[in-house]
């Protein structure tokens, strides 16, 4: 079949099927099949798929019309304009984290009197890997532990490292938030991306309330991953108070927040009396997305 007719169906169909960015995901996932970047795709276009080709794009193609993700499909997913490997156990990757690795990243270059690569950072829950890497390309030298509980997690997370060559710099730990951690007050900066989706909303179907979660998420990425339990702030009340125990003074505490936590996230770091500097940052959709705190 041409690429040109083939796509054009896609598209189509896609759109009958409600995907999101249907010439976009029709791109991407005729790139996949004939494992091409896009624009030698769209170069391609007068072009034909051979019969493995075709059969290849139309298994994928059903997948995505069962609403599986596209990442999950192909494998990958940009991030940081990076690409990264992406599977069924771990979180994909998501521009609001790219703002928490930008809050993290700018406050890490303005401590005063200290260099970026002295910098010793704990991530929280890494997943694919994403923020400790980044950190890592990003701050040099810098000093990174990534945690997670998750042992498949870990094993996408070191794969990403290796491939961004950051591994050395990266000590990768297997347990359950901070039980892994046997040093005290050693970190400089603590950041996580945790589970923040209430657990009533995990249960919802689809459609069902503007609060229910589309079918890409609810029905395919891990809820290890999402399950923030009774309001979404059971993890971020454990990481609020147990972050001050490896913070040293005056050390950082990022976190990335659902967008309607910015109250109850808020009044939970400052009834722990632990932290000052306390701030929530709205990311570029103006919607409340950060919190920042300094250990007291």
């Amino acid at each position: 079949m041409q690429l040109k007719t083939l796509f054009i169906s896609a598209v189509h169909r896609f759109k009958q099927a409600d995907i999101p960015e249907p010439e976009l995901e029709a791109a991407l996932l005729l790139s996949h099949a004939l494992k091409m970047n896009r624009t030698e795709v769209l170069l391609a276009g007068e072009g034909f798929m051979d019969k493995t080709e075709l059969e290849k794009f139309e298994e994928c193609f059903s997948r995505r019309l069962g609403r599986e993700p596209l990442a999950y499909i192909t494998g990958e997913k940009e991030f940081w304009s990076l690409d990264f490997k992406v599977s069924k156990d771990v979180l994909i990757p998501r521009p609001e984290t790219e703002f928490l690795l930008e809050k993290t990243i700018a406050a890490i270059r303005g401590f005063p009197g200290k260099s970026a690569d002295t910098v010793k950072i704990l991530d929280l829950g890494t997943g694919s890997g994403i923020i400790a890497i980044i950190l890592a390309l990003e701050l040099a030298a810098a000093k990174v532990t990534a945690i997670d509980y998750s042992y498949q997690a870990l094993k996408v997370a070191r794969h990403n490292a290796e491939k961004h060559k950051v591994a050395e710099r990266i000590n990768f730990i297997n347990c359950n938030w901070f039980d892994g951690i046997v040093a005290k007050t050693e970190f400089d900066v603590v950041v996580s991306n945790p589970p923040y989706i209430a657990r009533e909303v995990l249960a919802k179907p689809f459609g069902m309330s503007s609060a229910s979660l589309p079918p890409e998420v609810g029905g395919f990425e891990p809820v290890l991953a999402l399950d923030g339990g009774i309001q979404g702030l059971q993890a971020i009340s454990r990481i609020v108070v147990e972050a001050a125990t490896v913070l040293k003074s005056a050390g950082w505490l990022f976190i990335e927040i659902g967008a309607d936590q910015k109250t109850e996230v808020f009044d939970i770091v400052k009834k722990t009396g632990l932290f000052n500097s306390i701030a929530i940052f709205e990311d570029y959709a103006g919607l409340p997305r950060v919190l920042q705190a300094r250990k007291c």
